[in-house]
């Protein structure tokens, strides 16, 4: 399994009053990296993905697990591995990282749809095979 990483900052619009970032914008620090993952690992931009081929993948179940407060200045790692590859689905796990220490996880399910009917339909085999990159190892 290979993981996809990239790097965030914490800014200081997206602190709360306690120096602390402010849990709604973990949800747009993720949708950021999920657009990222579109368009550097499977190599199609999302908003092409939307616009162009009338193809969504809407955010359906998602859970997170703060552990560590993120601060104005920090940089997490945001490591991205595929923990579910459904017929319709994608699973993907979001671990945010400051050295070695996990600071949040995330895990978010979303459904392949056309856009114009939200009907869902298989993952497109081209963008299967990215995700099968990422795959998690099966836990024993």
């Amino acid at each position: 399994m290979s993981a996809y990483n990239t790097v965030i900052q914490v800014r200081f619009g997206h602190v709360d009053p306690a120096g602390i970032a402010y849990f709604p914008r973990i949800f747009d620090y993720i949708h950021d990296v999920f657009e990222e993952v579109w368009e550097l690992h499977v190599g199609t931009r999302y908003y092409s993905l939307l616009l162009d081929q009338k193809v969504g993948f809407p955010l359906v179940h998602s859970e997170v697990d703060f552990k560590k407060p993120l601060r104005f200045g920090d940089r997490p790692v945001v490591s991205v591995t595929c923990f579910k590859l459904g017929t319709t689905s994608i699973g993907l796990r979001y671990r945010f990282m400051m050295g070695d220490e996990i600071h949040l996880e995330a895990r978010m399910i979303t459904v392949c749809t056309r856009t114009d009917t939200m009907e869902t339909f298989p993952v497109p085999d081209g963008f299967r095979r990215r995700f099968e990159v990422l795959l998690e190892k099966p836990s024993s």
